[in-house]
């Protein structure tokens, strides 16, 4: 049964679910807008189809509660070291279908992804939206070399088997698929919202350690280092880049320090 998703809006789109008997879905806290009054929300530290999600079915069944409490708290603990929200909440519709609405956390598009024949995908860890109860989920690190040198760490949120994910971006979307463009392309470090698991994901070094290089990390607004992409698959780019929203915010805490307050304060 195919999840019915309908994507609205201009500046920063929304994504509302239908969700019917037998379905539900599974969201990002604080992704969360609307929904109708037959939907139950539940906040939940495990994720659907998760290690903690089984042993916690088999302890209702009257399986092993040690074990669903340690299955759940190295979940738990994978999503911490990831900087992500603690739970995710679950949304169940009763007595037919129901609706339910979710965003982003910055303006921008949204993208619904149809997992299916075996090819799962890969999201930066912002991404999520929300995503069918049939979808696998879990925790993905590229490895420190890659998170070191991109200065992004990428952790991904690792979708598998079959449904629908919804992902979000900053700014417009593009999907690209670098086999179309000689089998690989060169991404800045903050442009990545998601792609096929049949793409190979690395980092490399813009160029030759040379002044030119080094010109380009000062004023080049990449670094040294570019995200590369190759294989045959889908990849979705956002326009607005991570760092600047970082940097926006970044800033913004320096004006209130800068302030009056700021300035008493430093009397």
């Amino acid at each position: 049964m195919t999840l019915t998703t309908k994507i609205t809006g201009g500046f920063s789109e929304h994504i509302t679910c239908q969700i019917d008997p037998g379905q539900y879905v599974f969201a990002e806290a604080g992704k969360f807008r609307w929904k109708t009054t037959n939907v139950t929300m539940e906040t939940r530290l495990s994720t659907p189809g998760g290690k903690a999600d089984q042993a916690t079915q088999q302890a209702k069944q009257g399986g092993g509660i040690l074990k669903a409490a340690l299955a759940t708290a190295t979940e738990v603990g994978k999503r911490v070291l990831t900087g992500q929200s603690l739970a995710l909440q679950w949304f169940t519709p009763g007595g037919g279908s129901g609706l339910v609405s979710f965003a982003g956390d910055q303006p921008g598009q949204v993208r619904a992804i149809e997992i299916s024949d075996g090819v799962g995908w890969r999201a930066e860890s912002r991404a999520l939206i929300c995503a069918e109860g049939s979808v696998g989920y879990d925790i993905d690190w590229a490895g420190f070399n890659l998170g070191r040198r991109s200065k992004e760490g990428f952790i991904f949120e690792h979708f598998t088997g079959s449904g629908t994910v919804l992902v979000a971006g900053g700014g417009s979307l593009i999907d690209l698929n670098p086999a179309d463009y000689g089998g690989k392309i060169q991404v800045h470090t903050g442009a990545v919202v998601a792609f096929a698991d049949s793409v190979d994901f690395n980092v490399e070094r813009v160029g030759a350690l040379n002044a030119q290089l080094v010109m380009t990390a000062a004023f080049g607004g990449t670094g040294i280092n570019l995200v590369t992409l190759s294989g045959d698959g889908t990849v979705i780019l956002q326009s607005t880049l991570h760092r600047q929203f970082e940097h926006e915010e970044r800033n913004d805490h320096r004006a209130e320090s800068s302030g009056i307050g700021g300035l008493l304060g430093s009397i």
